[in-house]
């Protein structure tokens, strides 16, 4: 699962204009440019002011859009409650997973008390919920979210961004986790390297994938 290339990225932003506040904010922010452009001959005071305010605007999409993308990158840790964006954190204690007969490592994980199957999927840039889970858990689309485009092995999907706010399975808890509302990807939840990376390791021996966080947690069933 792979994020689309840049220029499908902006088609699919484009398509997704009437979804996306960020997005509409700019438009309405580069029309009120333009309208200033227009009536700063009339009337110059009210079209700098017009104009400034388009500019300020159009910054402060640009800055929210930023920090939006930083925090799909494991190596930034962004924390901005004001915008809806919280502090994510995983802690906990030792847990090891076997590998299944499919030759995967699943895990019996709680979304906000729902329990769900995960796969883990190191190749995974996000953690991915399927919208049976989403709706189950009560994780609903980040307003204002950037529409995200996915590549997957079925081709490309749509997807929302959301916000868990606990993730358990063994002695993990992460909580505050980005994660994705993926429709197009089935019944099938991902974790993704925006939960490993915050790990203080992760390592597979043999058939057993071995999981460490910080902080331990009292244990919960990863038992499939």
């Amino acid at each position: 699962m792979e994020f689309a290339p840049i220029w499908d990225q902006l088609a699919h932003s484009i398509r997704e204009l009437p979804r996306s506040g960020l997005l509409m904010a700019a438009i309405v922010a580069m029309g009120l440019g333009l309208l200033g452009t227009f009536v700063i001959g009339r009337s110059p005071v009210l079209g700098r002011a017009m104009r400034m305010a388009s500019t300020l605007c159009l910054m402060a999409v640009l800055v929210l859009i930023v920090l939006q993308l930083s925090r799909l990158d494991p190596r930034f840790s962004l924390a901005v409650p004001e915008l809806g964006l919280p502090e994510q954190v995983v802690e906990g204690g030792e847990t090891r997973v076997e590998m299944a007969r499919d030759g995967h490592f699943w895990l019996a994980a709680s979304v906000n008390g729902h329990q769900a199957n995960f796969l883990v999927d190191t190749g995974a840039t996000l953690t991915a919920v399927s919208a049976e889970t989403a709706e189950a858990a009560r994780l609903e689309a980040r307003e204002g979210g950037l529409p995200i485009r996915l590549q997957t092995a079925n081709g490309a999907v749509a997807a929302q961004m959301t916000s868990i706010d606990e993730l358990r399975f063994g002695n993990v808890a992460a909580r505050g986790l980005d994660a994705i509302i993926a429709p197009g990807l089935g019944p099938t939840n991902v974790i993704g390297m925006n939960l490993l990376s915050r790990l203080a390791s992760w390592r597979v021996e043999g058939d057993v994938l071995i999981l460490v966080p910080h902080h331990p947690q009292e244990p919960v069933d990863t038992t499939i």
